[in-house]
C-alpha cells in the first residue's frame, strides 16, 4: 500500500516538472485588459455642425421674376449696408427695383398702387412675431405707372430683432392696377408676392454695429 502511494506522489511530481519544462502553466495565462490590448472609446460626443443660413443677399443683391396674370415683374433687391453690419440692432436699409411688362401689349398701362414689406426675424428652432409693415402706397391717381421703361424705386427699413435671430424673412406683396384695354377707365387688379431671407450678422462684443 506504502508502494503505491509513493509511486502516485512520484507521478505527480513528474507531471508538474513536465508541465513546468513546457513553458508557464494554464492558470497563468490570462486575457490582456482591455487598456493594454486597444485604446479605450472616446467618450467625446460627435460635433454636430449647424447648416449655414440661407441669404439671397450674400452676393450684394437678387433678381425675381413674378407673374400676376398678364403681368410680368422683374424685381432686384439689394442692401446700402454690408452683410456683416447686418446685426440685430441695427437700421438695417433693403432697397429694390421693379418694372413689368404685360403679355399681350395691346398698350394698355400697368400701375403699382401699393408695395409693402413685412419682415419675420427667426432662428433654426423660433419664429419671432413680425415686426410692424412698411407700405408705400401711391398718392397719385392709379398709382405709379410701371411699365418698361418705367420703373419704381423704393428703400425699406428692417428695425431691431431679436439677439438671437439668426435670419429675417422679408415678405414683399405688390398690388398692381391693369388697365382693360388703351384708354379705359377700367381696371384689373393683380397681386403679386415674394420672399426674400436675409442673415442676422452676431451682434458686436462692444454692443456697437461700426
Amino acid at each position: 500500500m506504502r508502494t503505491m502511494r509513493l509511486a502516485a506522489a512520484t507521478a505527480i511530481v513528474g507531471a508538474a516538472v513536465a508541465l513546468s519544462g513546457c513553458g508557464p502553466s494554464p492558470w497563468a495565462l490570462q486575457s490582456p485588459s482591455p487598456s493594454a490590448s486597444a485604446p479605450a472609446p472616446s467618450s467625446s460626443a460627435p460635433v454636430v455642425v449647424a447648416p449655414p443660413v440661407e441669404n439671397d443677399l450674400s452676393s450684394g443683391s437678387t433678381q425675381r421674376d413674378l407673374t400676376a396674370g398678364a403681368v410680368k415683374a422683374a424685381v432686384n433687391y439689394w442692401s446700402e449696408l454690408r452683410m456683416d453690419r447686418w446685426t440685430p440692432n441695427a437700421v438695417k436699409p433693403v432697397s429694390l427695383s421693379l418694372v413689368t411688362t404685360i403679355t399681350p401689349n395691346d398698350g394698355q398701362k400697368v400701375y403699382l398702387q401699393k408695395a409693402t414689406m413685412l419682415a419675420v426675424p427667426a432662428n433654426a428652432t423660433e419664429t419671432f412675431p413680425a415686426l410692424d409693415p412698411q407700405t408705400d402706397e401711391a398718392t397719385v391717381k392709379n398709382g405709379y405707372l410701371v411699365l418698361k421703361p418705367y420703373s419704381y424705386s423704393q428703400t425699406f427699413n428692417v428695425g431691431q430683432v431679436p439677439e438671437s435671430a439668426t435670419y429675417v424673412t422679408l415678405q414683399f406683396t405688390f398690388d398692381f392696377l391693369v388697365q382693360t384695354k388703351p384708354k379705359s377707365d377700367e381696371y384689373a387688379k393683380q397681386t403679386a408676392t415674394d420672399t426674400v431671407t436675409v442673415a442676422i450678422a452676431a451682434q458686436a462684443a462692444s454692443g456697437t454695429d461700426g
